[in-house]
């Protein structure tokens, strides 16, 4: 910089044209740092999160050595049956719900993937769209109780503080020599192969459920209101009329170059500024959003797929999202009359379902067509 400052001083007849630019040499090689027009998500990891990727080197193995690697994952782990439920072998007996269920307890919630959008019939003939999820290869991964919760983590970032625990459960079971030894350590205590995919979930302690616990479709009942949690499509930069639904301007009349700009934004005056939260182009999607009380239409147990009412939840297909209780207060109210399995579905302990399940209004496509007479 100091090389710099001495040829800018012996170079005055070009201070005119080279100022600008040397000046703005001298201001990065200071250490500034110019802000970048595009605001992209930050990305904020909860304090359970370890890094679970790891650089993968060429090992240029022979296949006798590939099976036999492939062989002693085998035997370590069990095979996982992907959306269906795989495999767990607890290390401790299965723990067997010991109280009743209760409209103010919170229950644990599953991992399932965007199948896409079908429409479906009631009985009285309305045409309803629906969206399908698969729970998949979902385990209990971890459960930590409220005291040693409250001990890792403050209480302005948990919601539900001294009242409730922490479960981790997690979905597609994928090949441990793509993880980090750290990554996979926590999978040890749960006994199943490492997930591609873990997420927390706020239970209370009459719900705790112990590590290496599948979680199936029928976790949940048909009837009853959940909230879906993913994230939206990335769109990157997009305008006003893509990004907030703006009607643009006339495209005659003597518009000029203004037909999908955003027009006058207000601001004047003493606050001659861009306030706060004014709609204008910029990023789009790629942000977590909550859809609450979803309604269950339906539930087939074979192959762990729900039907869930709507079909504007968040995510493409193929993504993974949350699904759990809703927090609604009325959803909650309409919902008691539909008492869930407490703290989770056991085929061990609970009934044995049928294939297929279906909501009360909702028409099967295995009973005949329904009629309508004109009066």
């Amino acid at each position: 910089m100091t090389i710099i400052c001495k040829i800018y001083n012996r170079l005055s007849p070009l201070k005119t044209f080279l100022q600008p630019k040397i000046e703005n040499i001298i201001v990065s090689a200071r250490g500034s740092q110019i802000k970048s027009k595009l605001t992209w998500p930050r990305k904020r990891f909860p304090p359970w999160f370890i890094k679970q990727t790891r650089v993968q080197h060429r090992e240029d193995l022979t296949k006798e050595n590939r099976e036999f690697i492939q062989q002693v994952i085998k035997d370590k782990y069990p095979a996982p049956d992907i959306g269906f439920g795989s495999f767990s072998p607890l290390k401790l007996p299965t723990i067997e719900p010991n109280t009743e269920w209760n409209p103010a307890y919170r229950r644990v919630g599953v991992i399932a993937k965007k199948l896409g959008v079908v429409p479906m019939y009631m009985k009285d003939g309305t045409k309803v769209s629906s969206t399908l999820f698969q729970v998949v290869d979902n385990h209990v991964i971890k459960y930590t109780p409220p005291e040693e919760y409250e001990a890792k983590i403050t209480k302005k970032k948990n919601p539900f503080p001294a009242k409730t625990g922490c479960i981790l459960v997690g979905a597609e079971s994928k090949d441990p020599q793509l993880f980090t030894k750290e990554y996979c350590g926590l999978f040890a205590e749960a006994g199943v192969m490492p997930k591609r995919l873990i997420a927390r979930f706020f239970v209370s302690p009459e719900a705790a459920l112990q590590p290496g616990i599948p979680l199936f479709a029928t976790h949940f009942k048909v009837g009853q209101y959940v909230d879906v949690r993913g994230k939206t499509i990335d769109r990157g930069f997009q305008g006003v009329m893509k990004r907030w639904g703006f009607h643009g301007m006339p495209a005659t009349h003597g518009v000029t170059k203004t037909h999908r700009r955003p027009g006058n934004i207000g601001s004047g005056g003493k606050k001659a500024r861009v306030m706060p939260g004014t709609k204008l182009p910029g990023h789009m999607g790629n942000r977590y959003r909550t859809l609450r009380g979803q309604r269950i239409l339906r539930i087939n147990t074979k192959y762990n797929v729900i039907w869930l009412l709507g079909q504007n939840t968040a995510g493409e297909v193929g993504a993974l999202v949350t699904m759990f209780d809703t927090l609604l207060p009325l959803k909650s109210l309409k919902a008691t009359q539909v008492t869930p399995y407490f703290p989770t579905y056991f085929p061990n302990i609970h009934e044995e379902l049928p294939e297929e399940l279906f909501v009360d209004d909702l028409h099967n496509y295995e009973d005949p067509t329904i009629m309508f007479k004109e009066e």
